[in-house]
């Protein structure tokens, strides 16, 4: 698309849960310095809220109204990096957690909470230099973005990475169940009535699994 020389420019890349979103997203925009958005990271916030609260998640009503009434920011630290801090409690490490893990899919499916973040999501992008990562960024939140990534990996390879993560923290559990829960949530999320994940058709498709984070990122920089 031909090297753009502001600093404006949006750039959109979704794909499925482990693909490397997020790790690729937070380099791309510390490569062309610009803002990175986690938007999967207000939905996890919103659902550790309506746990902490006891709100059962099929009630759409008390979780919009919940998103409606809380305050997300992203503050970046002193390394560089973002920190998400709901109602002034930062909530970076929490919103991590296996239990916020498993219910994001359902919490983020409600669209009275999609409405009510999409919402705050726009605002940022439109007024550009900012890489915005999850589901329907392409498609729903930023569908004018300069560039739109749709980042897939296989599910083994997947499997893979959060178990080693999920190791690294000390976490009891196998690739088999990790990756019957991705195949979970990839049905769910892209079976979902309200912005399915699905590639923005001028996205361009990049298949992570036998590259580095490194050549993922290079790949995407020379798309710039």
């Amino acid at each position: 698309m031909g090297r753009i020389l502001n600093n404006r420019i949006t750039i959109a890349i979704d794909g499925p849960a482990g693909s490397g979103k997020s790790t690729v997203a937070k380099l791309v925009a510390d490569a062309l310095g610009i803002l990175y958005l986690d938007t999967g990271a207000m939905y996890r916030a919103i659902t550790l809220k309506a746990l902490r609260a006891g709100i059962v998640l099929t009630q759409e009503e008390a979780l919009t109204n919940l998103a409606a009434q809380t305050v997300l920011e992203f503050k970046q630290t002193d390394d560089g990096g973002y920190h998400l801090f709901m109602d002034g409690e930062d909530v970076s490490e929490q919103i991590r957690s296996d239990q916020v893990t498993k219910k994001v899919s359902v919490v983020a499916a409600v669209a009275g909470v999609r409405a009510v973040l999409v919402k705050q999501q726009q605002i940022i992008g439109h007024l550009g230099g900012v890489v915005m990562d999850g589901r329907d960024i392409g498609t729903v939140v930023l569908p004018q973005a300069d560039l739109k990534i749709f980042l897939i990996a296989s599910l083994e390879e997947r499997a893979q990475r959060r178990w080693l993560e999920l190791q690294a923290k000390g976490a009891a559990v196998t690739k088999h169940e990790i990756q019957e829960d991705l195949k979970q949530r990839d049905a769910f999320d892209s079976g979902r009535p309200v912005a399915p994940m699905r590639p923005a058709a001028d996205s361009v498709t990049i298949d992570s699994s036998r590259l580095s984070i490194q050549e993922v990122v290079a790949r995407i920089l020379s798309l710039v």
